[in-house]
């Protein structure tokens, strides 16, 4: 605890933070997009801490605007990769790392959702952790343009960039050291983004011991 107080103390001026955090954060949050195996959710919230524990006006809208945008254009790059791939003879990379991430269970009630409410399902596969790939997948399935994509889109970014946003001002809040709120945030975002896959373990195992 003591080392992780004295680096607080090393940590550079605002500005310079702010110079380096911002485009760090869209790179990330981009790339978290593209590559679905990145925490970018841990990384929104912990910049929130941040700058909820900075002076400077206007911190947190330049960390809501910066992580939805990066969301919004990293899912659009993808889904743009993806189309291309449902058109080729042989796929491509891109697509393939969208199925493969996406079971076949999960991608059905996907496209059941889909088919029943539209645009909506893509806020909500934003806010539910793994859901954006079966939906993306679902809608790539379905056809959709790049143009209506993007309009459910939006909402969708925007919505999951306050959310997160929210839980890092939650923890830096509750917490004196910006670090701890950092900690507290990401073990939150971490908890969230494992509790729907060990819902599902839950749910697979009790009917064997129930029969067993």
């Amino acid at each position: 605890m003591t080392r992780l107080a004295a680096l607080v103390t090393l940590v550079p001026p605002e500005s310079t933070q702010r110079a380096i955090g911002y485009p760090s954060l869209f790179l990330l949050v981009l790339i978290g997009a593209l590559v679905p195996v990145v925490p970018t959710g841990a990384l929104v919230s912990s910049a929130a801490v941040v700058a909820f524990h900075q002076t400077a006006p206007f911190s947190m809208a330049m960390v809501f605007a910066t992580a939805s945008t990066a969301a919004f254009c990293g899912d659009g790059a993808l889904y743009w990769l993806g189309r291309r791939g449902m058109r080729s003879k042989n796929g491509s990379r891109w697509l393939a790392a969208i199925r493969s991430r996406a079971p076949e269970d999960r991608l059905r009630q996907a496209q059941d959702k889909l088919a029943g409410h539209g645009v909506a399902v893509l806020v909500l596969s934003r806010l539910v952790p793994a859901g954006r790939i079966p939906v993306m997948l679902a809608c790539l399935l379905a056809k959709w343009p790049l143009r209506r994509f993007a309009r459910g889109n939006l909402p969708a970014c925007l919505a999951w960039a306050l959310t997160y946003g929210l839980i890092g001002v939650l923890g830096g809040s509750l917490f004196p050291e910006p670090w701890e709120g950092v900690l507290a945030a990401v073990v939150l975002t971490v908890l969230i983004g494992a509790a729907p896959s060990v819902w599902r373990r839950i749910r697979r195992t009790s009917p064997a011991e129930r029969s067993g």
